[in-house]
């Protein structure tokens, strides 16, 4: 680089983040020019909450672009792609608005697109794996299994040992899989798993152990993969020095995000390819680590520093852009209490007079009513129902809210629900689209089989092991004799599979299935025509990428959400209230929030209170609450809890203690109320009445 070029270099990053804070600035810039180009050591971003966070990341990236960092040395791991693609279309942004006012404007075109390694651990181990599939025994043509077909195929195993028709209940398929993945994601033990996270099934180990053992055989033979083994596979491969040390050169900087909510696997391959933490940058809070039931560990970003010492920066980030300051200085004073953590004061330069509010109200029933008087009040004064939020620590917890919100006509929208592959009809399209691209996909081909008419699963495993033998030859199921209620769908249906598995154009495949699956769609479902809709859409989608492999991967590894997430049709209304789990609520935000059970057994969890790490991470849970709130916050804590929502003749109930978290200290953030208030007589109360009673004496008389 010439001396003007360095001085024009400099003159940019003098002026480059100028709308950024001293903290945040400080992480966007961290690194310098060497020789060999701009490195940087081990950094650790701690971004509390609402801090600028992803501005900061985005920052940080435009600078490495800026500073001539080629964008497909740069390695950007999120836990969404759709933030991923967020974080570039930021960068690219920021970094060509920086070039405008500079004199090398004309030199430098950044495009972000091209930064070729940016997504979920997931889809770049993806990519990796079919890159050195024949190192892992693979074919590049692998295929990804989702979650319910990971499932299937684990009960299909669980039948072939005789597990489903044990004495005594044996696991079910979801619950196998849970275990399968929190094991392989922990790297613990099996037998630590299922004392610590699933101790009913513990009975169980060695039995477990085959079925996992075959689960990974039956994978293999038919080149199918599940999410976990995307992330199993890449830290296979770094386990290996060379290849660690090959795909770790490819790139001089390792960004990650939400680095509190990785797990022991993912912290492990970063540690393979970046043993040094050079150009390794993480960005967390501690604070907000809530994901240890999906085998996340605290650990990873408490133990950073140490692990990259002496190299390792930290850099704060404690500016809160989000709320007002007596919420932060309730959610400051409930992490103060905690035993383990980056130290941090979230600060606000929205001052209120209006403190949070504590209130105690009757029971459940007395909470739906509050929540929804302080909802359409604050609607009222202006605040849009969209604008404000009931979050809850489970998703039941809102069932008596939902009754009253339908019987006062306020509409809303529930976080969670069914992702747009679990809709039966859209895994009947994948299904056959991924037994075309491999034809050793026997769950794919299972349930494509089945769509046929008079087709039930004895048929359809006896062609499949006709299919088998003949080598997984297309041509063989022409021959293959069906049942006559199947025979004319079955001969469109192998002519399709064929001429698909060799076409060497995407475009336009999805059209020619849709045309043969819509009338067994028709035949099979109610509702065929909003089903059929949704298959267009799907259509309309493919044509976003190059093709059937990336199409079903990606798909797969990152599917959208249709309508049906959805409690009610908001669209058909001018608004619409939010109700979320807390973990569903993460990085979201609202004016008023209102958060359901704020008590102990909720608030910890009463399955937490065993184990003080586990009750850190309720506490966690209540802070990531709190802090999604702009403007108001409303604590609710009914004093009575029904043992049976189904009936309540018997008033079988409970009494709910504060929660421990809630120290006199914590109580002082607050402001108390108890709701509805305790109305007061206009002619006596308690306090002035002229009767006096002897209870002493009375209660005497009674052992006279």
């Amino acid at each position: 680089m010439t001396s003007a070029s360095t001085a024009q270099q400099s003159a940019l990053v003098a002026t480059f983040g100028e709308g950024l804070n001293a903290a945040q600035r400080r992480a966007a810039l961290y690194g310098a020019r060497s020789a060999e180009g701009f490195a940087a050591g081990p950094l650790l971003i701690i971004a509390g909450a609402g801090t600028g966070k992803t501005n900061t990341l985005a920052h940080r990236v435009a600078h490495l672009l800026l500073e001539g960092v080629p964008p497909e040395r740069i390695l950007l791991l999120t836990f969404t792609r759709r933030a991923a693609q967020e974080m570039l279309r930021r960068a690219e942004r920021i970094a060509t608005q920086a070039l405008s006012n500079s004199p090398r404007a004309g030199a430098i075109h950044i495009n972000a697109a091209r930064l070729l390694w940016s997504g979920t651990y997931h889809s770049i181990g993806n990519r990796l794996i079919r890159e050195y599939a024949h190192v892992v025994g693979l074919e590049p043509s692998f295929s990804v299994l989702d979650r319910g077909d990971a499932a299937d195929l684990l009960d299909v195993v669980r039948q072939e040992l005789g597990f489903a028709k044990k004495e005594k209940r044996f696991p079910r398929k979801d619950t196998c899989l849970a275990i399968y993945s929190h094991k392989v994601n922990s790297r613990a033990p099996l037998a630590q798993t299922l004392q610590e996270v699933f101790p009913w099934c513990a009975e169980w180990g060695d039995d477990l152990s085959r079925l996992f053992r075959r689960y990974v055989e039956l994978k293999h033979s038919q080149q199918l993969l599940d999410y976990d083994d995307l992330l199993l596979y890449w830290h296979l491969l770094v386990q290996e020095r060379q290849l660690a040390l090959d795909i770790g050169a490819r790139f001089s900087h390792v960004l990650i995000d939400e680095y509190q909510d990785s797990n022991t696997l993912q912290a492990e391959i970063v540690m393979a390819m970046k043993p040094q933490g050079n150009g390794v940058c993480v960005v967390g809070d501690d604070a907000q680590a809530i994901y240890s039931f999906r085998a996340a560990t605290i650990e990873n970003i408490l133990e950073f520093p140490s692990r990259f010492s002496p190299t390792a920066e930290v850099i704060k980030l404690e500016h809160n852009y989000r709320s007002v300051q007596p919420i932060l200085d309730a959610a400051n004073a409930l992490m103060s209490d905690s035993p383990r953590q980056y130290q941090k004061e979230l600060r606000s330069e929205r001052a209120s007079s209006r403190r949070p509010v504590y209130v105690s109200v009757q029971d459940d029933k007395a909470q739906s009513l509050y929540v929804v008087e302080q909802i359409l009040a604050a609607r009222e004064q202006g605040v849009a129902l969209r604008r404000q939020a009931v979050l809850m620590r489970n998703s039941h917890h809102g069932d008596v809210l939902e009754l009253e919100l339908i019987r006062r006509n306020i509409p809303y929208t529930k976080y969670g629900g069914l992702k747009f592959l679990e809709a039966a009809h859209v895994k009947d399209v994948l299904a056959l689209l991924r037994w075309t691209d491999n034809p050793k996909h026997k769950i794919a081909g299972f349930r494509v089989l089945q769509l046929l008419s008079g087709v039930g699963p004895a048929v359809a495993d006896r062609c499949l092991k006709v299919f088998e033998a003949s080598g997984y030859a297309w041509p063989t199921l022409a021959a293959y004799r069906m049942p006559v209620a199947a025979e004319s769908d079955w001969a469109g249906l192998v002519e399709l599979v064929n001429d698909l598995s060799q076409a060497r154009e995407w475009i336009g495949q999805l059209n020619r299935l849709r045309k043969w699956y819509e009338p067994q769609l028709e035949r099979i479902y109610d509702a065929a025509r909003v089903r059929i809709g949704d298959i267009e859409q799907l259509e309309r989608l493919s044509g976003q990428y190059a093709s059937r492999e990336q199409f079903i991967t990606e798909l797969t590894l990152d599917p959208p959400q249709v309508s049906s997430d959805l409690a009610g049709d908001p669209a058909r209304d001018e608004d619409y209230l939010i109700l979320s789990t807390i973990h569903s609520a993460k990085g979201q935000e609202w004016d008023s929030v209102y958060v359901l059970n704020v008590a102990d057994g909720n608030f910890p969890n009463e399955h937490a209170t065993g184990r003080p790490d586990l009750v850190e991470e309720e506490r966690r849970l209540l802070y990531v609450a709190m802090t999604r709130a702009k403007q108001d916050l409303h604590l609710v804590a009914p004093l009575k809890y029904y043992i049976t929502q189904q009936s309540r003749t018997g008033d079988a109930h409970v009494y709910g203690a504060r929660s421990r978290f809630f120290t006199d200290q914590l109580m002082q953030r607050f402001e108390q109320r108890a709701w509805p208030a305790t109305p007061h007589s206009a002619n006596a109360t308690a306090a002035d009445t002229k009767v006096r009673i002897d209870a002493a004496a009375a209660l005497r008389a009674m052992w006279d």
